[in-house]
């Protein structure tokens, strides 16, 4: 069964067909006992969905159990800064169903009382951000919001943030740093956002697709919830598929569909009857999974297991006639582009490995480059305070080590 993409067929971005189709019931129910929200999501074993699938109920009971910072309170920052190479599922309901998403950030304010409200979108999503500036003006009059704010015990106020338009830009401290109204820098942790967020004040930070699950876990229950995944996974995933594929698109399936099922029947099989090679796990910053892992249920332990991450659900496909070495130096450019600069490991680093890279690619490689990738795959993890350099030095080692071949032939041409 669908959830979030069928709330965006049936209700549309206007507020009173979403109230019609039966949004707003999540809310409502939450309303009636906003100390049970977390106890509901900790049941429906809800994760976060945008790259670490941490259980969303410990990071709300976190933020939940602070006190407000006196003449801040606390804020809540729904994240969609959206931008790694592959992922397009959140600028799909920012744009297509608003509401869903900040009903869902409204039940989040009340179980943690927060009183700030943020709708943090790229501003290269121009549609979304215009969906949801719109659809904050239409909350902005209505009861419901009228209602939290009597529960939280302070006005709620709903705030429209363009981020920085920067890749960096979706790390959490980077976020919180941008909403301030400074450059996304990440910053060292702890203290967590939790703790010490926008102003010093205890900040909740969870990607729109975890929040766009709230209404409707609130509204049919935790166990209707679980139902919805496979073996011990729950709910729905919106998977973004890419690359060599016949049908490339988002997919709302459930959570531990096979790789193999979202490829080669959601999928329509690879693209001109091409024997399948590899997939870019949830982006281009994680371990590639070849034909062996086909069977692999999509799911954050699953996927762990094998050495790799779901991420946030991209899966962007690689057919045979397809260089893994061309696409592991297109996505390491991207993130030495990327790289905010405050690391020098990682700017550096970022940029000798593309260097690197480019070389061998273009057949001007040297068997020194190819112990030089493996010494710097093995040096740049942890070097950075976010995990930019991790993720380019994970797809580094993952494709050196999978498909070395590849380098090899290259150096021998």
């Amino acid at each position: 069964m669908r959830v979030l993409t069928s709330a965006a067929a049936q209700a549309g971005p206007e507020l009173p067909a979403w109230l019609q189709a039966g949004g707003g019931l999540g809310l409502q129910r939450a309303l009636q006992a906003p100390d049970r929200i977390i106890e509901v999501l900790r049941d429906a074993g809800l994760r976060g969905l945008g790259g670490a699938g941490f259980p969303t109920h410990l990071k709300w009971h976190a933020v939940a159990a602070l006190a407000p910072l006196a003449g801040q309170g606390k804020w809540l920052i729904c994240n969609g800064n959206e931008d790694e190479p592959g992922t397009f599922k959140d600028r799909y309901l920012l744009s297509r169903t608003p509401h869903q998403v900040i009903e869902g950030a409204l039940i989040g304010a009340l179980a943690v009382a927060a009183n700030h409200v943020v709708l943090y979108v790229n501003p290269g999503q121009p549609e979304a951000v215009t969906s949801v500036s719109e659809a904050v003006q239409a909350w902005s009059g209505h009861p419901l919001l009228a209602q939290v704010a009597e529960a939280v015990g302070t006005p709620v106020e709903l705030h429209v943030i363009p981020g920085s338009g920067l890749y960096v830009g979706g790390e959490e401290t980077a976020a919180v740093a941008s909403v301030m109204g400074g450059f996304p820098f990440p910053s060292l942790k702890p203290p967590f956002p939790a703790e010490a967020g926008v102003h010093g004040a205890p900040t909740l930070i969870n990607n729109t697709e975890t929040f766009a699950h709230v209404p409707h876990i609130l509204r049919h229950g935790a166990a209707w919830y679980r139902t919805l995944g496979r073996g011990a996974a729950a709910g729905t995933k919106l998977y973004s598929l890419s690359g060599d594929v016949m049908r490339p698109g988002l997919h709302e399936l459930p959570m531990g569909v096979t790789l193999r099922e979202l490829i080669f029947i959601h999928g329509g099989g690879m693209l001109g009857s091409r024997p399948f090679k590899a997939v870019f796990t949830g982006g281009p910053s994680n371990t590639l999974l070849t034909a062996a892992d086909l069977d692999v249920a999509l799911d954050f332990d699953s996927v762990r297991e094998r050495g790799s991450r779901l991420g946030t659900g991209a899966m962007i496909v690689v057919g045979e006639g397809t260089s893994v070495l061309r696409k592991t130096a297109e996505y390491v450019a991207f993130f030495a582009d990327n790289s905010c600069g405050q690391c020098s490991s990682c700017k550096i680093g970022t940029h000798q490995v593309s260097r690197i890279l480019d070389r061998i690619d273009g057949g001007a490689g040297r068997q020194s480059d190819l112990k030089a990738l493996e010494n710097l795959a093995r040096l740049l993890p942890g070097s950075g305070r976010c995990g930019l350099v991790d993720g380019a030095a994970t797809v580094l080692a993952s494709s050196l080590s999978t498909f070395r071949h590849e380098y090899e032939r290259a150096l021998n041409r």
